[in-house]
């Protein structure tokens, strides 16, 4: 049978070869309405997706997760890990905002409860390394929800504020090696325990330094708690010696303090991480 001058048969072989005519639009409508899927997933994924990647990390989760991926809200907990009845939730939300930037992303967090302005993170690979770079910030915390980190702070029980500051933190991938560059700083403001009737205790201050061998030292800034160490990451691992210690007027104050903070040794109480 013939029409229009070519026959059924030259038809349907014009349609299959690549230049057909009839073919052709039904392959690019099935390409775009899969890219349109795609895209759609991408700028729609919903927000409540980051809730087991978040998990992963052993004690932090979110919870009543809002909005998407890349714009969203929900509230921060946390707690020892997997299992645990000890969990804290953070007050008010967490809000969350992601975007391109140049061939990476950029990541605002801002926690209603504890910051004026929100903390960037660029996240890129340049050379094919992961790379993540944290602005300037500074942010003011609750103690209180670290007693659900486990021991020994669901014993201590802390009360205070926490007053984080950080510079030019930048962490680079190498293979399985991370390299961190840049410091910053934890003030524990009008530090207390339920341990003790001595309210506060004191004001320290722990500091984190980059470099080959990335560095933490605690100090005491004021206080009738004595705290000082010293420690560093050695093949990935934070190897820390310090000592507790109360001024002699205080020692019955804060002897259960001392007992639970490290090995008790006449009036020291020596402290040992890795």
């Amino acid at each position: 049978m013939r029409t229009g001058g070519l026959s059924w048969r030259q038809r349907s072989a014009a349609a299959a070869r690549p230049g057909g005519t009839t073919g052709a639009p039904w392959a690019l409508a099935v390409l775009a309405l899969l890219l349109g899927l795609v895209g759609g997933v991408a700028v729609y994924a919903p927000a409540r997706w980051l809730e087991p990647w978040v998990a992963r990390s052993g004690h932090l989760q979110l919870i009543d997760s809002r909005g998407t991926l890349w714009s969203g809200s929900a509230r921060l907990v946390l707690s020892a890990g997997s299992g645990s009845r000890e969990r804290a939730v953070l007050p008010d939300r967490v809000q969350w905002r992601l975007a391109l930037n140049g061939a990476g992303l950029r990541l605002h967090v801002h926690a209603v409860c504890c910051m004026h302005e929100a903390i960037q993170l660029d996240l890129a690979a340049p050379d094919g390394q992961p790379q993540i770079t944290l602005a300037p910030h500074q942010s003011l915390w609750p103690a209180e929800p670290l007693a659900a980190l486990g021991t020994p702070l669901n014993t201590l029980r802390p009360a205070g504020r926490l007053l984080l500051r950080t510079q030019a933190l930048h962490w680079h991938w190498d293979g399985a090696r991370v390299q961190m560059n840049g410091q910053a700083s934890l003030e524990l403001q009008d530090f207390a325990s339920a341990l003790s009737t001595l309210k506060p205790m004191g004001h320290y201050r722990i500091e984190l330094r980059g470099g080959p061998q990335p560095s933490l030292s605690l100090q005491t800034l004021q206080g009738a708690l004595q705290l000082k160490g010293q420690g560093q990451w050695q093949a990935g691992r934070l190897r820390f010696e310090g000592q507790a210690s109360a001024q002699p007027e205080y020692e019955a104050a804060l002897s259960n303090v001392l007992n639970i903070i490290g090995r008790r040794s006449g009036a020291l109480s020596l402290i040992s991480i890795g």
